[in-house]
């Protein structure tokens, strides 16, 4: 992928970020502007848009994004009390950087699912 993908960036260690852990195939940071006491993402080191065309791609490589999803959560004490794990997909998903990436959340309750009714 070239420079333009933020995440790209990160996981080349040409955007600083502060990283929580890593595998041979993933990378998790805290995210800079945090909605949870706990919020943190996690990427595939290989770029792909969003969570369709990874799983389509390489569903080995979504498995490793959610095992890191779980790992995280689990280091960072979230599993007693519950996390909420979320892919955004597209524009009406609220993706904003279209790399694929998970939002491991909690550390407090995170109410509704969606802030507003869509009736």
């Amino acid at each position: 992928m070239g420079t333009d993908c933020l995440f790209c960036r990160i996981v080349a260690g040409e955007i600083p970020a502060t990283v929580v852990r890593e595998t041979p195939t993933t990378l998790a940071f805290r995210d800079i502007d945090p909605k949870a006491p706990v919020h943190v993402l996690v990427v595939p080191k290989e770029h792909y848009a969003d969570v369709a065309t990874l799983s389509q791609s390489d569903p080995t490589l979504a498995g490793e994004v959610l095992a890191t999803a779980a790992a995280v959560a689990e280091d960072e004490g979230l599993l007693g009390d519950g996390f909420r794990l979320m892919f955004n997909t597209g524009a009406h998903g609220g993706q904003e950087v279209f790399h694929v990436h998970a939002h491991v959340l909690g550390g407090a309750p995170l109410g509704p699912m969606l802030a507003r009714s869509l009736g």
